[in-house]
C-alpha cells in the first residue's frame, strides 16, 4: 500500500512537471510563432492593399473598353494633365532619337555599323538626294501641255536610271568601306546598301537621326 501510495505521489508529481514544463513552451511557441504564418514582405502587402489585379486583356477591343473606362474615371483636368505627360513624353523621345541617342533609336537604325554608314551618306553630296523635289517640279509642269509632258516624262525616265546606276554604287562603296572598318560585322550586302540609298534619296533636313558630319568631311 505505502509502494501504492509512493508511486501515485510520483506519478502526480511528474504529471504537475509536465504539465508546467508544457504551459510556458505553448506560451513561448504562442509568442514565436504569432499568426502561425511568415510575415508577408513589403510588395505582397502592398498588393493586398491595393486588391486583386486585373489579368491582361485577351483581345484589343477589350484593351480599348478598358482604356475607354479608366479614361471616364478620370475627371477633366487629370485627363489633360496624362496628355500633356504624354506629348512631353513623345517629344523627349523624338529629340532624342533625332540626336542619336542609341537607346532611343528605332531598330534598323541602331549599332555603330548602322551610325557609320548614315556619317558615309551624310559626308556626301547625292544625286538621288535631289530626286524629290525635282519629280515634284516635274509633276507640276506637266499640266503646260502635252509637248512639255513629252520632255518631262524622258526626264523622269533619265533620273530614274541616274538614281539606279548611284544606287548601285553607293551601295558596293558602303559595304566596302564597313567590310575594312567592321570586319567582324555580320551586317552586309543588299540590306546595307539598300539602307545606304533609302537614307541618300531623302533631304538632308528631314533625316533622322539627324546627320551628325557636313558634306566633304572625312568619315
Amino acid at each position: 500500500m505505502l509502494r501504492r501510495g509512493g508511486s501515485d505521489e510520483s506519478d502526480n508529481e511528474d504529471l504537475g512537471v509536465s504539465e508546467s514544463v508544457a504551459a510556458p513552451q505553448s506560451e513561448g511557441g504562442k509568442g514565436t510563432t504569432g499568426k502561425g504564418r511568415p510575415t508577408p514582405k513589403r510588395r505582397e502587402a502592398e498588393a493586398r492593399r491595393r486588391g486583386p489585379v486585373a489579368p491582361a486583356p485577351l483581345t484589343a477591343k477589350e484593351a480599348r473598353a478598358r482604356r475607354k473606362a479608366a479614361k471616364q474615371s478620370l475627371s477633366k483636368d487629370e485627363r489633360k494633365a496624362r496628355a500633356a505627360e504624354r506629348r512631353a513624353a513623345a517629344g523627349e523621345r523624338r529629340t532624342r532619337m533625332l540626336a542619336g541617342e542609341e537607346k532611343y533609336l528605332l531598330p534598323r537604325d541602331k549599332g555603330p555599323v548602322r551610325a557609320y554608314v548614315r556619317d558615309l551618306v551624310d559626308s556626301r553630296r547625292n544625286l538621288v538626294g535631289l530626286f524629290m523635289p525635282m519629280a515634284l517640279i516635274l509633276i507640276m509642269t506637266m499640266f503646260l501641255g502635252p509637248v512639255v509632258q513629252q520632255y518631262v516624262t524622258l526626264a523622269m525616265f533619265a533620273m530614274i536610271v541616274l538614281m539606279v546606276i548611284e544606287g548601285i554604287y553607293l551601295g558596293r562603296l558602303v559595304n566596302k568601306k564597313v567590310r575594312a572598318r567592321f570586319p567582324d560585322t555580320t551586317e552586309g550586302g543588299f540590306g546595307l546598301g539598300w539602307y545606304a540609298f533609302v537614307r541618300a534619296s531623302q533631304i538632308r533636313k528631314l533625316r533622322a537621326p539627324l546627320p551628325r558630319v557636313s558634306p566633304g568631311d572625312a568619315v
